[in-house]
């Protein structure tokens, strides 16, 4: 096996052990719902090189919180919990309600529209801070729009900054 062939192996996502996160995340989030009392079904997923776990079927707000603060720490909660059972650091990402899908959506829309600002006006623009999640979005929406784009300051007041060409 040629240097390439044996990166391209290491690269590719164990399968198994994604399907494995996302099961014991999906027990650990089942058993939050149960104490919270909370209805909802769970979905899981295996999306790239991350599990995802989905609350569907769930009613209220209150798993999300405000600007999704809630969902990051029920998020972070379950990565540790995952974290406990396998060992490895998990980049599972926990969703409810569709709260990630439409905010993805939301910022790619952004995230272009700040691309083609910048184009136009040639001058670099920073945006509010945002969660890793947000960034990524945007750092995607800039790149394909031909920009971009770094992260600046620390967090929780890490943001955003789009750079003309």
């Amino acid at each position: 096996m040629t240097e390439t062939e044996q990166e391209t192996v290491q690269a590719a996502p164990d399968l198994a052990a994604l399907e494995q996160e996302s099961e014991i995340a999906a027990d650990y989030v089942e058993g939050l719902l149960d104490i919270a009392d909370i209805d909802g079904d769970i979905d899981m997923d295996v999306e790239g090189d991350r599990a995802i776990v989905s609350v569907v079927d769930v009613r209220g707000s209150d798993l999300v919180g405000p600007n999704g603060e809630v969902l990051e720490a029920l998020q972070e909660l379950t990565r540790l919990a995952v974290h406990r059972r396998t060992g490895t650091r998990s980049r599972l990402m926990l969703d409810v309600g569709g709260f990630r899908e439409r905010k993805r959506a939301e910022l790619t829309k952004l995230g272009t529209k700040i691309a083609a600002e910048v184009k136009r006006t040639g001058r670099p623009r920073s945006l509010q801070p945002m969660t890793p999640f947000e960034r990524k979005i945007i750092h995607d929406a800039v790149a394909a729009a031909g920009l971009h784009s770094e992260s600046e300051g620390e967090e929780p007041n890490r943001y955003v900054v789009v750079m003309p060409v």
